[in-house]
């Protein structure tokens, strides 16, 4: 998971992106994930009005396509955020590569807020591709776009669909959630439905947010395994064992006792 900073220049950001990548590969990953709008600064912190729309891309377009390329060349598995452009519509959106430089497909995000520091209805369109999940050469991951893992049937629908990792590119911001409830959400989550849970958030001043960093990993048995410093950029690198999911207490109970379609069943 790079965590990471980013300032106005999006070329910049992406060429440091593309340095954490070649960087987290070189510490062995084969999996790597980005926080939310990876490359770009976080504009939802400032309402957008009657103003134009921030830059937007398609998908494929010229990130998607440099990230492919170094994902065939490195042979990473890639998840990113970008802000993507689909005719008239724009998304908070997170293209998932595989290790061979193909283009699986793109999770949007589904639910969109509208609070301070935190203007998302003003700049994205819901969106409109459910959430997926993807076969991968790392694994089967599913995707839950910051403000989605709020939702546990978006979770759930993932891990009942095969997942064995749930991403979450993030923008949280220090002190956003106390008492460690946006950590205790995803542990929770894990645990019920016997998967990997992975939050890669961003870092650094952003006025008026401070974005907290402290990225983290969570084991199907609720349990935090690994976690990236508060307020500094970081690659996290951890080892995760997807043979250890079918022990897990989700996938011997909860899922093996749950009643579909209840309570509609009686």
């Amino acid at each position: 998971m790079v965590q990471r900073r980013n300032g106005e220049d999006r070329a910049t950001n992406l060429a440091a992106g593309l340095r954490q990548l070649d960087e987290a590969a070189r510490q062995g990953a084969n999996l790597v994930v980005f926080p939310e709008l990876a490359f770009e600064p976080f504009f939802p912190r400032l309402p957008r009005g009657d103003g134009p729309f921030p830059p937007s891309e398609t998908i494929p377009g010229p990130t998607t396509d440099a990230l492919c390329a170094r994902a065939r060349e490195l042979g990473v598995v890639i998840v990113a955020n970008l802000y993507e452009r689909d005719g008239e519509r724009r998304f908070d959106t997170s293209p998932v590569i595989d290790a061979d430089g193909s283009l699986l497909g793109v999770t949007r995000m589904l639910h969109i807020t509208e609070y301070a520091g935190f203007h998302e209805q003003q700049y994205y369109d819901a969106g409109d591709r459910g959430a997926p999940v993807y076969e991968t050469a790392a694994g089967r991951l599913g995707v839950a776009i910051c403000y989605d893992r709020h939702y546990p049937e978006v979770l759930r629908r993932m891990a009942l669909d095969g997942a064995e990792i749930l991403i979450v590119p993030q923008a949280g911001a220090a002190g956003e959630w106390p008492d460690g409830l946006f950590e205790a959400e995803l542990r929770v989550a894990a645990f019920q439905n016997g998967v990997f849970t992975a939050l890669c958030n961003r870092v650094g001043p952003e006025p008026p947010l401070t974005f907290a960093g402290e990225s983290f990993v969570c084991d199907a048995e609720g349990v935090v395994v690994a976690r990236a410093p508060a307020g500094e950029e970081h690659i996290l690198v951890t080892d995760l064992d997807l043979t250890s999911l079918d022990a897990s207490p989700a996938r011997r109970l909860f899922l093996r006792d749950r009643r579909e379609g209840w309570p509609e069943q009686t």
